[in-house]
């Protein structure tokens, strides 16, 4: 038996001997097996419904709202992504993506946004093939920019909570890897044919996790912090009048 379980099994030991002597002296003080048998029977009896009440209910509900403590904190850690780096990310990988047109009125997100129209964004996103076109973005600027904040990707990987976001992990660790891959060649202007068709690949895997992570937390701002969700539309890198001074 491991050692940190022996405390459970001294304990329950412990404290079945407990109650035996607490049995004991009750018999002999009052000499009644019957009164001792009756609420011991009872007592015995209420298990279950005890075992109902505090496991598969109130532990639930305990559960659940620690879930939801843990949730809050974990957008938290997604806000920071896309106001620290995520966000201009997403600008430069939408920009290079030649099919962009076909879905980026869908993406500009109206403050009266209803649950079922982000559903329907959702849903024609997932439908896009994501692609990337070389000849319309710099790789050596990509390079600078995930270099840049190479550090801040480490530091959320080091965050626990991530690791409960799966898709948002997924994300993570695509960065990490595409980082790793532009870090390691000299000169990306000059590259064969084939190594710049695995950048690609690296690039828009990293670019079909981040527009669908970013949809996920505009409708999350959207229903529970409406000034974020306002400062995120001025910079809706899907739109290309997006400006954060307000005009009107």
């Amino acid at each position: 038996m491991k050692k940190d379980n022996r405390w459970k099994l001294v304990a329950g030991f412990g404290l079945l001997i407990l109650s035996l002597i607490l049995y004991g002296i009750h018999y002999l003080i009052f000499q009644d097996a019957h009164h001792i048998f009756l609420y011991f029977i009872g007592d015995l009896a209420f298990i279950p419904v005890e075992v109902l009440i505090v496991t598969l209910i109130i532990d639930q509900l305990l559960e659940s709202r620690e879930k939801q403590q843990r949730m809050e904190k974990l957008n938290m850690v997604i806000g920071t992504f896309f106001s620290e780096f995520g966000t201009p990310l997403l600008a430069v990988l939408s920009h290079a993506d030649p099919g962009i047109n076909k879905i980026q009125k869908d993406l500009v997100i109206g403050n009266v946004w209803n649950d079922g129209q982000f559903r329907n964004v959702q849903a024609n996103l997932a439908s896009h093939t994501c692609s990337i076109s070389g000849e319309r973005f710099d790789r050596e600027d990509l390079r600078k920019l995930l270099v840049n904040h190479e550090q801040f990707i480490l530091r959320l990987l080091e965050n626990p909570m991530v690791f409960e976001h799966e898709s948002f992990t997924d994300l993570i660790l695509a960065t990490s890897h595409l980082t790793e891959e532009l870090k390691a060649r000299d000169d990306l202007n000059r590259l064969p044919l084939a190594d710049l068709a695995h950048l690609n690949a690296d690039t828009v895997r990293v670019y079909e996790r981040l527009a669908p992570e970013w949809l996920k937390y505009m409708e999350y701002l959207r229903n529970h912090y409406p000034y974020l969700f306002s400062l995120a539309m001025r910079k809706n890198p899907f739109d290309t009048s997006a400006s954060v001074v307000i005009r009107e």
